[in-house]
């Protein structure tokens, strides 16, 4: 399983906390590309898992603090 920002773009707007088939669903109806449906297949399948946000299939997910921010202000 390979993530990517990219992939994990399209998944921002999916209907969280949901299943993997709920994600599945998601990702073919608004026509992500087919690595991120391939993704979701690798994960274990059963209903009984839920997952809250992106972070729970992919912990690496990178967020703001992993990027640099120059402040403009502190050099003026």
């Amino acid at each position: 399983m390979i993530w990517t920002v990219e992939l994990a773009s399209y998944l921002i707007d999916a209907p969280w906390p949901a299943t993997r088939d709920e994600l599945i669903e998601y990702v073919d109806r608004i026509g992500a590309p087919l690595e991120l449906l391939e993704n979701l297949k690798e994960l274990e399948d059963t209903d009984e898992i839920i997952y809250e946000g992106i972070e729970d299939l992919w912990p690496d997910y990178p967020t703001d603090e992993d990027f640099f921010y120059f402040d403009d202000d502190e050099y003026s």
